[in-house]
């Protein structure tokens, strides 16, 4: 490490700061020292100094690749601010003042300019960096890069070989939402060397209380949504902070922005339909405190910076947890409490199903990058389905076991564990055998709600047609109410025993693994909804027993741990030999079961989740020899 890099305290006060932040020291000194690291660390948890800082002590100039604009401005003026010669090249500023910064960046006048992806492709650009003294490129939003993360942008995609032209000595990715088959692409698609540090910190949002509930009907969603914007925030004009209203269409962000006004709140509307001074307007007057409440879509929120954010509200589930605590993480930046609220309803599954399965400008989508995204979003649905700590079950989602709170004490499920729970597994596995016996009678004709009849026993002429009130099946769970008949085949489909087909009219199929569960060669792991609907808001915290063994099937102790890490080795280095994303060989998901169950031969490795026949075939081998290689 040259003498120009080692004074970090003495930058920080540069900096206007007195302290660094949990894990913001550790990442500066060890990408100045090894020169590359893959930061991991929520939104809102100082990832812009650990470059920054660095790169005001290095030679030359330093780049910074970020597809928000609005974030390069502001990060410019404050360093500009701090006697730091900042810049940025976008698309938002005219041909003469981009000619204008390029010939000084040229000249060398800059410590960091910050360019927005799709600029690289320039040749002029990169003619142009070529003769610049590089030393670190800081790549943020680097899931960006991931064809498996939630956020793909193709433009991304021209980094790995700007830096093996660039070839600096420094290279920081950095990330607010990756789980560890996306970061192993990150690196992979960088060009990065497989053992470079990867660090996961700051997830643990313990001043959060997470809340999942599910509504079923628009007048339920509203008063969910009033009560919760009243405890965060007072009544209209009570001065308390603000909150974000996250709607899931531009139809729905107008309907709830003009609710909101008229119960009296200074409501502010925003998505991608409105014209660009009015998105920027909207901004404005958040960042100034001059609105209560953001209705909007997840347009809003990249680069955002107002810390008194009292509430996330989500009027119904973005596409995976990635997505999910990216926005929640708006809320309570200031450290003081705030609450997020996801509301889901019956609709979401197969209409989530729908909108993956859309044609991409009349193109079939690739039914791999269908089945990601599927997962994603079912991942979302089992964390909201509770069961244990909300906090924890993120942390362990994200791989920062490190840092799980065994309990956070706030959340929906925590408030409610001292709830009895004296279920037998026995009584959970009929149960699901025999609910999955109903989605066999109806496999592919019919949707959820008719296996929930059939179940239940209930008239329907559909059933009657086909011929179904005739069989076994009919009433078979008589004793249970339809609506939580139609919970517990919901939990069945993020179970991944049943799957929809059939476009904008889902039916509902068994998968394998369900026919496997149905005729009881696989466990049925599951936690059931309440016996009774209006215990629906505290379900998880009324199964503790279930609930902890639940989340157990995912927490990995410290053989296991090392296990895991050593399969993702593996499977970065058979990914890059057969030129495939790390998921197409195994999820992280996978990799957990694995290394949970220590197959010690194919027929124990199937029962992983996601090893089906083709990846036993052709990946089985190699992942025994790991598990063997550890064991």
């Amino acid at each position: 490490m040259s003498s120009e890099v080692v004074d970090l305290e003495g930058a920080l006060g540069r900096f206007g700061l007195e302290k660094f932040r949990p894990g913001q020291r550790e990442a500066m000194e060890t990408l100045l020292s090894v020169g590359r690291v893959l930061l991991v660390a929520p939104t809102g948890g100082g990832k812009s100094l650990v470059y920054q800082l660095p790169a005001s002590l290095l030679p030359g100039t330093s780049l910074v690749v970020s597809p928000l604009v609005s974030l390069m401005q502001d990060q410019v003026n404050a360093l500009e601010a701090l006697r730091v010669p900042a810049t940025f090249l976008a698309s938002t500023l005219d041909g003469d003042e981009i000619r204008t910064r390029m010939r000084d960046l040229g000249r060398g006048r800059y410590k960091l300019a910050y360019v927005a992806p799709e600029r690289l492709g320039f040749p002029g650009f990169r003619g142009l960096l070529a003769d610049l003294d590089c030393r670190l490129v800081a790549v943020d939003e680097a899931h960006c890069i991931s064809e498996w993360g939630h956020d793909f942008r193709p433009d991304y995609m021209q980094i790995g070989e700007l830096l093996r032209e660039l070839a600096p000595s420094h290279v920081l990715a950095c990330t607010a939402t990756a789980t560890p088959v996306v970061r192993d692409e990150i690196l992979e698609r960088l060009g990065l060397p497989a053992d470079t540090p990867q660090l996961v910190r700051g997830f643990a949002r313990p001043n959060l209380a997470l809340r999942a509930r599910e509504v079923g009907s628009k007048k339920e969603r509203n008063a969910a949504v009033d009560a919760a914007l009243g405890e965060a925030i007072g009544e209209p004009g009570a001065v308390r902070g603000c909150a974000i209203v996250y709607a899931p269409t531009r139809r729905a962000t107008d309907e709830e922005s003009d609710r909101l006004n008229a119960r009296g709140y200074l409501v502010e509307g925003y998505h991608a339909g409105m014209v660009g001074d009015a998105r920027e307007a909207v901004h404005r007057r958040f960042s100034d405190r001059e609105t209560e409440v953001v209705v909007a879509t997840n347009a809003f929120g990249m680069g955002i910076d107002r810390a008194d954010v009292r509430a996330v509200i989500h009027l119904a589930p973005p596409g995976s947890v990635e997505a999910y605590y990216q926005e929640v993480g708006r809320a309570g930046r200031d450290d003081e409490d705030a609450l997020g609220l996801l509301l889901t309803s019956p609709g979401d599954l197969p209409l989530r199903r729908h909108l993956i399965e859309m044609d991409n400008e009349g193109r079939a989508p690739d039914p791999e990058r269908v089945k990601h995204k599927w997962n994603l979003f079912l991942e979302l649905m089992r964390w909201s389905e509770g069961g244990s700590c909300r906090h924890d079950a993120i942390l362990r989602y994200f791989g920062d076991e490190e840092e799980t709170l065994s309990g956070c004490g706030r959340c929906d499920v925590c408030t409610t564990l001292a709830q009895d729970d004296d279920s037998d597994p026995e009584e959970v596995t009929l149960l699901v055998r025999k609910a999955l016996s109903a989605v066999a009678r109806i496999h592919g004709r019919f949707g959820l709600s008719a296996a929930a009849k059939l179940l239940r026993g209930a008239k329907d002429q559909r059933l009657e047609s086909a011929g179904l009130a005739d069989t076994p099946t009919w009433g078979i769970l008589r004793e249970y109410p339809e609506p939580w008949l139609t919970r517990l085949l919901r939990r069945c489909v993020t179970a991944g025993w049943v799957d929809f087909v059939g476009g904008d009219r889902p039916m509902a199929v068994l998968t394998e693994e369900g026919i496997a569960v149905m005729r009881a060669e696989r466990p049925a792991r599951l936690l059931l909804p309440p016996t009774r609907l209006r215990e629906a808001i505290a379900e998880a915290g009324a199964r503790r027993g279930r609930g902890a063994r639940s989340s157990e099937a995912d927490a990995l102790d410290p053989h296991a741990r090392e296990l895991f890490e050593a399969l993702r080795q593996h499977r970065m280095e058979v990914a890059r030999e057969a030129g495939v994303p790390p998921y197409v060989v195994a999820s992280d998901r996978t990799l957990r079961d694995i290394a949970n169950l220590r197959p010690r031969n194919a027929d124990e490795l199937a029962l992983a989740h996601g090893i089906g026949p083709a990846k036993l075939e052709r990946f089985g081998p190699g992942l025994l020899a790991v598990v063997e290689a550890h064991v």
